[in-house]
């Protein structure tokens, strides 16, 4: 087995490629390789969420993985929620508005997973919202604002969809 393999992914629609260390973890090629610091690293072992990103559309997390399991893969972090122009998503507007940042930490994987948890679930109830982010910690404070946030962003999407 060779100690370096060469991978080829699209990250927020841009490709990328690159010659990796085989156990290289995804969090680290999206950090160190592409610069993109958004994919935080909080306890390396998957349960706080902050590495949260979509892949091929999925919430995963990128520290549980190794960049050469995405190989082929299209990729989007928290970077890559906003439109091209910078436009915030709805999850993001509403995380502003909302007071669901704090100190930020954990944001990136919270918006993340919010986006897709309401992808796939575009109206639902306050506990499938809990459910849905009952996987991502927040060490600051409570969860009202970031709760909220999520509820804002589902109401907006539901009359945008209108």
């Amino acid at each position: 087995m060779s100690d370096v393999v060469e991978i080829r992914l699209r990250v927020n629609g841009r490709e990328r490629r690159g010659r990796v260390p085989a156990r290289l973890t995804l969090a680290d090629f999206l950090r160190e390789h592409c610069g993109l610091t958004g994919t935080h690293l909080g306890c390396e072992h998957g349960v706080c969420g902050s590495c949260t990103i979509l892949l091929d559309g999925a919430a995963v997390r990128a520290c549980l993985m190794f960049a050469a399991q995405a190989d082929g893969a299209e990729l989007t972090t928290v970077e890559g929620i906003a439109a091209p122009d910078g436009t915030l998503s709805p999850v993001q507007e509403a995380f502003r508005e909302h007071h669901g940042l704090q100190c930020g930490f954990c944001t990136p994987g919270f918006v993340v997973t919010a986006t897709a948890f309401l992808k796939d679930n575009p109206d639902p109830t306050d506990d499938e919202i809990r459910d849905a982010l009952s996987g991502n910690l927040c060490r600051c404070t409570g969860y009202q604002g970031i709760l909220k946030a999520v509820r804002a962003a589902a109401e907006s999407t539901e009359q945008e969809a209108r």
